[in-house]
């Protein structure tokens, strides 16, 4: 069974992010970390192939430096690691992205496609379900659990107040939460052998389905009118009540301004 895992390398939120001046997340000046949806998506994978054996590959597209996610995903148990990147390719939203990826994935032999339901960097969730469009294949998203059944997989997919049991033939791409599972964690050895390892890398001439059409930020039909940081809020109103009775009738009058009562 061959299995392909999308992944994707976020900036850690935690330390703030940054932007460039054409409204563009500078990727390259922010820590990075594994997307948790994605993360959950590899120890699926991971799962499968301890269970009933499978060759993962796994695909990201990024900046050169996007390697890093790559190997920790090599020193969880991944077998093979495929890097996208190239000038050109920068700035996509998500049709060009997907577009891009689906044009790597087409490189590949695959059973089964797994990405993570969105990235915490857009929160689109569009991703996914654009790959399995382009590749014309079945998709499942929301993936809460999932078992493989022969030549298909089942999935109990999460669905607002619910849950939806589907089975899909395979080849199918599933798009998994963070609450799939708790995605394992490297390994001294994995490590060792995840950075002796070599990363395949493929630029824009390596991509031969891919129209120059639909990449980059030119390929993009959504375009970014305006990005900040956090937004600093004001100093407020500051009063100071003579006594508690004081300082409710002032808290019930601002409720009832607000139209809270």
């Amino acid at each position: 069974m061959k299995i392909v895992v999308c992944i994707k390398q976020v900036p850690d939120t935690k330390g703030g992010v940054k932007f460039k001046a054409d409204g563009t997340l500078d990727r390259g000046a922010m820590l990075s970390i594994m997307n948790p949806d994605d993360k959950a998506g590899l120890e699926a994978a991971l799962r499968i192939k301890d269970e009933i054996g499978a060759e993962i590959t796994v695909v990201t597209m990024g900046l050169p430096k996007a390697e890093e996610v790559l190997r920790e995903a090599l020193a969880m148990g991944a077998d093979r690691g495929v890097l996208v990147t190239d000038r050109v390719l920068g700035g996509a939203d998500t049709w060009a992205t997907s577009q891009t990826i689906a044009a790597a994935i087409r490189n590949l032999e695959y059973d089964l496609i797994i990405t993570g339901r969105q990235a915490i960097d857009g929160d689109t969730a569009q991703v996914g379900p654009q790959i399995s469009e382009h590749l014309g294949i079945p998709v499942i998203s929301y993936a809460y659990e999932l078992k493989i059944e022969g030549d298909s997989v089942i999935v109990k997919r999460q669905y607002d107040d619910r849950f939806h049991i589907l089975k899909a033939k395979m080849p199918c791409l599933i798009t998994a939460l963070s609450e799939l599972n708790e995605p394992r964690y490297m390994t001294p050895g994995g490590i060792f052998d995840a950075y002796d390892a070599e990363i395949t890398v493929w630029g824009r001439d390596d991509l031969k389905t891919l129209d120059d059409a639909n990449i980059g930020l030119k390929g993009s039909p959504t375009q970014i009118a305006k990005a900040s940081d956090k937004v600093a809020k004001g100093a407020g109103e500051k009063v100071v009540p003579d006594g508690a009775n004081e300082a409710a009738d002032l808290i019930l009058s601002k409720l009832a301004e607000k139209h809270v009562i």
